[in-house]
């Protein structure tokens, strides 16, 4: 039995697919009693049963789910083996969406996954406890001996290949009953392929672009993609169609995608559907709408001169984001398996569309806050030759790591190197908070010990209630969740120093102190290395944990590297880069170089650790007296 949690967000059906078909092949590779009958079939049936669920659960609701999976031995008596899924939903009596004028649970889009999970389990039921409401469903083994041309996988790869969707077209009564088994099972494993597909899509147009690979030529003969800059208008009986002012127009959705089987034709189809996007009732949601054939009025005598075509609205928490419209030649009608399929189908593209721009938007926040965080370029220390390398573990940030040099008068300028604890949001208002404070204190002339005491005991005042309530208000904007209520420490490493050029020209004075930081190390020019400060406990930990200052002088050719954990805890299995003073070896074998230099050469050395990238960020800050 295995067991996972998922965040109620438009990814949690992928990662829940991945949870099943990894307790699959982990049950199978070691030979748990009753993995004998974990067919191929058995297996992508679970997978599409389980996405089902969780598609209802997470993305139609909004809700996080637990998952289990139980594999069942076959009985004394002779009964088969099985599966067991469960899904269990924490908040079963929150409104869908938190919105007052949500669709109602009767509409056909919602509950479909319970129709799709009894088409494939033995039995299935909704079991009710205090605050949690369980979905559950028992596959039997059994379904591992029906022949493998009716399996998923040969479905699958017939669908994808396209062989049988003249079959898939063919009207009802051509059909026998295999024949409907495979449009059936083919269609449920069409839509989680896609769903993975387009779920690795953090780009909207990257998200129309998969749309037409993916219907093109298997159900339709072309496809097109609309969609609207800004999340779409609100549907009547909507807070944002009431704020709008009824049907107040939006502006004209751009034309993001057109596809079509026969590459020659894309262009003249682009033409025309730039015309006009087609025009949807308000009170059609989700479902096809049969739309005027938009080859009709060229006059040819072609192929396409005739045929059915159908648009779809892309819609996501009552707002629409684009249409999507697809079409087939000499086909009076679509078939309704394919009126509903697509209808999934559009679904799963509009939750693609939604999460990319949320992903868009995030990135952009990033950028933003990465430009307010950090400053833009180091100052310039007179008799000293600086470099820096930083490096965020997500691209873009903001990151927990953070630094500044800058000038404090008096012929002084300062340096700090500093880690939060946490990252994102949270991390980005503490050094949103703290770079400031540095700054402040510094030019208002305290020395760099007292610097440390008083930003210890304003880490430690209202400031941190101010913090947190910040962070938690930018966390819930980006849907990252509210963390609980009341204030919580930011706890803050920094190695902070102040030089100050000698009169004679000989070097730099140099004082510093280290909260909780990784030790700085001074090089000298041949190729001695030793440590420049003492440790001391973190900022944010204790009240008054009178912090103390070494001051030395760093002559001309000595170097002072200063770096955060991303450097020292840099892992590779069991070893650390720091262990056995890896670190001060790797600054030994850097003796000659430019400070440039130098910090490309430990940023290479830290990377080539471990096979894979940094799992942390990575800061250092190189200061070389000339």
């Amino acid at each position: 039995m295995v067991r996972t949690s998922l965040p109620g967000n438009p990814l949690a059906p992928a990662a829940a697919r991945r949870f099943a078909r990894a307790a699959f092949t982990d049950w199978t590779a070691k030979a748990v009693p009753g993995s004998a009958g974990l067919s191929d079939r058995l297996t992508d049936d679970t997978v599409v049963a389980l996405s089902e669920l969780v598609t209802n659960a997470v993305v139609h609701a909004g809700t996080s789910v637990d998952l289990l999976c139980r594999l069942e031995e076959a009985a004394v008596d002779g009964t088969p083996g099985g599966v067991v899924i469960e899904v269990t939903d924490h908040h079963p009596a929150r409104a869908v969406r938190s919105r007052q004028n949500s669709r109602p649970s009767e509409l056909p889009e919602f509950g479909r996954g319970l129709h799709l999970v009894a088409s494939l389990a033995e039995a299935w039921g909704i079991t009710y406890r205090p605050g949690t409401k369980t979905v559950w469903a028992r596959l039997p083994a059994e379904a591992a001996e029906v022949a493998s041309d009716t399996s998923v996988q040969s479905a699958v790869r017939a669908l994808e290949r396209g062989l049988r969707t003249g079959d898939l077209l063919a009207p009802m009564p051509k059909r026998v009953p295999q024949d409907r088994d495979w449009v059936n099972r083919g269609a449920l494993s069409f839509l989680a392929e896609a769903s993975d597909l387009l779920a690795g899509q953090l780009d909207e147009d990257m998200v129309a672009a998969l749309v037409g690979q993916l219907l093109v030529p298997r159900l339709a003969d072309w496809c097109a993609i609309w969609l609207y800059d800004e999340e779409g208008r609100g549907l009547p009986g909507t807070a944002d169609h009431d704020l709008r002012g009824g049907t107040d127009p939006m502006p004209a959705p751009r034309l993001a995608r057109v596809w079509h089987s026969h590459e020659n034709r894309t262009e003249e189809l682009r033409r025309i559907l730039e015309k006009e996007p087609p025009r949807l009732p308000d009170a059609v949601r989700t479902a096809a709408v049969p739309v005027p054939w938009p080859f009709e009025t060229q006059g040819g005598t072609g192929a396409d001169d005739a045929g059915s075509a159908l648009a779809y609205r892309l819609m996501v928490g009552g707002r629409s984001l684009g249409i999507l419209l697809i079409g087939r030649a000499n086909l009076l009608r679509f078939p309704d398996e394919v009126t509903g399929l697509v209808e999934d189908f559009s679904r799963r593209v509009a939750l693609a569309v939604s999460a990319a721009r949320r992903f868009t938007r995030q990135a952009t926040i990033s950028r933003i806050l990465q430009r307010g965080l950090l400053p833009t370029a180091i100052a310039e220390i007179p008799g000293v030759q600086s470099a820096l390398v930083y490096e965020p573990k997500e691209a873009g940030g903001p990151g927990g790591d953070f630094y500044d040099v800058f000038p404090a008068g008096d012929d002084r300028w300062c340096f700090a190197l500093g880690d939060i604890q946490g990252k994102g949001p949270e991390a980005a208002v503490v050094i949103g908070l703290v770079r400031p404070w540095l700054r402040l204190l510094a030019r208002e002339g305290y020395p760099v010990a007292q610097v440390l005491d008083r930003l210890n005991r304003l880490l430690l005042d209202d400031a941190t209630e101010a913090a947190d309530a910040a962070a938690r208000a930018l966390a819930a904007a980006g849907g990252q969740g509210i963390p609980p209520e009341g204030s919580s420490s930011r706890f803050l490493s920094l190695l902070y120093g102040e030089l100050t050029p000698s009169g004679d020209g000989s070097g730099v004075m140099c004082t510093l102190a280290s909260a909780g930081h990784p030790l700085p190390l001074l090089m000298r020019p041949g190729g001695e290395v030793v440590s420049a400060a003492v440790p001391q406990v973190l900022l944010g930990v204790v009240e008054d944990p009178d912090y103390t200052s070494e001051t030395f002088e760093l002559l001309r050719g000595d170097t002072l590297l200063c770096v955060t954990d991303g450097v020292t805890e840099r892992r590779s299995g069991r070893r650390q880069f720091d262990d056995e003073d890896g670190l001060a070896h790797a600054l030994t074998g850097c003796a000659g170089l430019t400070a440039q230099l130098l910090a490309e050469r430990i940023r290479r050395l830290v990377h080539a650790f471990a096979d894979g990238p940094p799992d942390d960020d990575l800061a250092l800050l190189v200061l070389q007296a000339l």
